[in-house]
């Protein structure tokens, strides 16, 4: 691997309430090299979501550091382009509007924000909905309208909650063909969390498994699937080979 574009190094992280502390994540370390898309995998209450509201800055760890381009990074709000499970596109602005949000929160040229949202449309399968309002769009129009507002942010680290897992089966099956064709094009480095173990294998470079509460990296599988990948690669061999593997690392029967 090359060196980190980012790295968690030995993180704790505890939750508390009502007297009782919860511990998330209990010495959990991991790196992303530039340009990668990893994906995690792990039980409900593995601290997925957790890790990501740290490494976006809305968490502090209780022990640990979080480092980006080599360096400690304590000032974390900002500097990356994070999708919360919910696409959290606001109702009464147009698509185009939603897309630019960060841009106007920012201060940034709105013009030119614009023209640049205008320009990506097409690639997000989003042409000729400039104007719609979110009430009128399907669930995965959404969730590319929020993908897009992610990738506008420009930030070089995509942080990704789940972005498909609320979409029924066929459209998910489309939107994670769609991902990896834009991942293609952009080549940020990407965190991408899921519960479906299929999805983590098909998407990624490599696959973090996480224990139960509290967190831990259980296993780091490189994916040994050639890209550009397609849907006929999930009755491969090698597919169901790593895929008994993951599920082998999580306690699942195969």
């Amino acid at each position: 691997m090359s060196e980190p574009k980012l790295e968690l190094r030995r993180i704790d992280k505890a939750f508390h309430a009502d007297g009782l502390a919860v511990q998330a994540l209990d010495n959990l370390s991991l790196e992303v090299a530039p340009g990668e898309l990893l994906t995690l995998v792990g039980p409900s209450g593995s601290g997925k979501s957790t890790i990501l509201n740290l490494i976006a800055g809305l968490l502090e760890p209780d022990a640990g550091e979080i480092r980006l381009d080599g360096a400690v990074c304590i000032e974390r709000a900002g500097k990356f382009g994070y999708m919360p499970q919910r696409d959290l596109l606001l109702p009464w602005r147009s698509v185009l509007e939603n897309v630019i949000v960060s841009q106007e929160l920012g201060g940034g040229d709105l013009a030119q924000a614009r023209g640049r949202a205008a320009e990506l449309l097409p690639l997000f399968g989003l042409q000729g909905f400039e104007a719609a309002y979110p009430a009128s769009l399907s669930g995965g129009m959404r969730q590319r309208a929020a993908l897009l507002r992610t990738v506008l942010t420009g930030r070089e680290v995509l942080l990704l909650d789940e972005p498909f897992g609320a979409l029924d089966a066929l459209t998910r099956s489309e939107l994670q063909n769609w991902l990896m064709e834009v991942w293609g094009q952009f080549r940020q480095t990407v965190v991408f969390i899921t519960h479906d173990v299929e999805e983590a294998l098909y998407l990624g470079d490599r696959v973090l498994v996480l224990s139960q509460r509290p967190g831990r990296v259980l296993r780091s599988l490189p994916v040994r699937l050639a890209r550009p990948r397609n849907r006929a690669m999930l009755t491969q061999p090698e597919f169901r080979e790593q895929l008994a593997e993951l599920l082998e690392s999580l306690g699942l029967a195969v």
